[in-house]
């Protein structure tokens, strides 16, 4: 994911989260998405799926593809644990994990990327986003309320604003990630004003909860024009 892909800092990456089975991780990679997003079990939010089928997906497609795992798990041995029963290339760490978690998590598990998802409430996202990139290989930018009885980590389908965001991604040294509330009809906007290295969309690109390869198809495009 963040190997040689780098260097060709052109090309917005795009990454499909919520994947439900083995036929929308196949129908996603089809039509050009360069990462799989996997949801385990989360306090609120759509896409969670057993931890069994996490596993049958990651048997399923190659593994040169990416795969991000995402968990709302704080503690690095817990991470680890789930991450030994369902090993992804990437883990999507969606609520605040603590810097000394991150160093013990990167101590566990050396070949593993580390995403930090960081919610963009308002303009502190900056601080924490400057915070806590040093620990990890890049940052996601998404549009959930930790700061909720019942936490929101992900999935609101509601955008942010993109302009907090264009300030992360001048401010960290990590590749920069975007998610919230993207579509078709706006995500090259979002794209022109972030410059972000990556998309990540989920609710954007599904009608009745299911991948729907026509608004995949203009998603894509849309990223890719």
């Amino acid at each position: 994911m963040l190997g040689s892909g780098t260097l060709d800092t052109m090309r917005t990456r795009i990454k499909v989260c919520c994947i439900a089975g083995t036929d929308e991780a196949e129908l996603a990679l089809s039509r050009g998405a360069d990462v799989l997003g996997l949801v385990s079990a989360m306090p609120s939010g759509p896409g969670p799926i057993p931890d069994s089928v996490i596993a049958d997906i990651l048997g399923h497609v190659d593994r040169s593809v990416d795969t991000f795992l995402l968990t709302a798990l704080q503690s690095a041995v817990a991470i680890a644990e789930l991450h030994r029963r369902c090993p992804s290339t990437g883990l999507q760490l969606v609520d605040a994990v603590a810097p000394r978690e991150l160093v013990q998590l990167r101590e566990l598990l050396p070949e593993t990327q580390l995403i930090q998802v960081v919610h963009v409430l308002g303009p502190e996202a900056v601080d924490h986003a400057v915070a806590c990139a040093p620990f990890v290989d890049a940052v996601l930018l998404d549009s959930g309320n930790p700061l909720l009885a019942v936490k929101e980590l992900g999935g609101t389908g509601r955008t942010h604003d993109w302009e907090v965001s264009r300030r992360i991604r001048e401010s960290i040294d990590r590749p920069l990630f975007l998610a919230g509330g993207l579509n078709p009809k706006n995500v090259r906007e979002a794209i022109d004003l972030v410059r972000p290295y990556g998309v990540d969309v989920c609710s954007g690109v599904r009608s009745t909860g299911r991948l729907d390869l026509h608004l995949l198809d203009a998603f894509v495009s849309a990223v890719r024009a």
